[in-house]
């Protein structure tokens, strides 16, 4: 795995000790589409299972996820794909 995958593993590691943590990167299907990078590591999925959404709307777990990630937008994270459920769902 690359060390953006490693930063957003850690991250939301952190943020919502997540059940269940996939973290895909889709940055080969974007080259050429804009924020790619050559290298990759700009473009992802990430599915996530946490209580930590228990109770929240679709929306507010995919803010929740963006702001606990922020630092890594900042850095060059261009894109990503957020399926984010609470256990049982």
């Amino acid at each position: 795995m690359g060390d953006v995958v490693d930063g957003l593993r850690e991250r939301l590691t952190a943020a919502f000790a997540p059940s269940h943590l996939e973290i895909i990167d889709d940055s080969a299907r974007h080259a050429g589409h804009a924020g790619a990078r050559p290298q990759g590591e700009s473009h992802f999925t990430v599915e996530i299972e946490s209580a930590a959404f228990q109770g929240l709307s679709r929306v507010a777990r995919q803010r929740l996820v963006n702001q606990a990630l922020a630092e890594q937008f900042a850095a060059g994270l261009h894109a990503l794909s957020i399926r984010a459920r609470a256990p049982g769902e």
